[in-house]
């Protein structure tokens, strides 16, 4: 299945969720709190499968980035000749 297809089934079956809590707060009433939670929750993916469905539809679809290797070979020693230990200062000066 494709992206499209996927999410499409998903926006199904969350619309079928929530066909199923309106029917269930018909029954239990709004105002306790674990169904204002359930409602918020599937709020929730709601607007995250909004953002997936965006996401896929954007042609600059994030990729991932282009990994950087870095040897494993020690630095030049020369790098450091003229730089200060943190805390002590300069190597050939007392520190403060």
């Amino acid at each position: 299945m494709s992206v499209h297809d996927e999410l499409t089934s998903v926006q199904r079956s969350l619309d079928e969720v929530f066909r199923s809590l309106g029917r269930l707060e018909k029954q239990l009433g709004t105002g306790g709190l674990e169904m204002r939670r359930v409602r918020a929750d599937a709020n929730h993916l709601r607007e995250s499968v909004a953002l997936l469905r965006d996401a896929a539809a954007s042609p600059s679809a994030p990729t991932r980035p282009e990994l950087v290797t870095i040897s494993d070979t020690p630095y030049d020693s020369a790098l450091w000749s003229d730089s200060d230990d943190e805390g002590l200062g300069a190597r050939d000066r007392r520190a403060p």
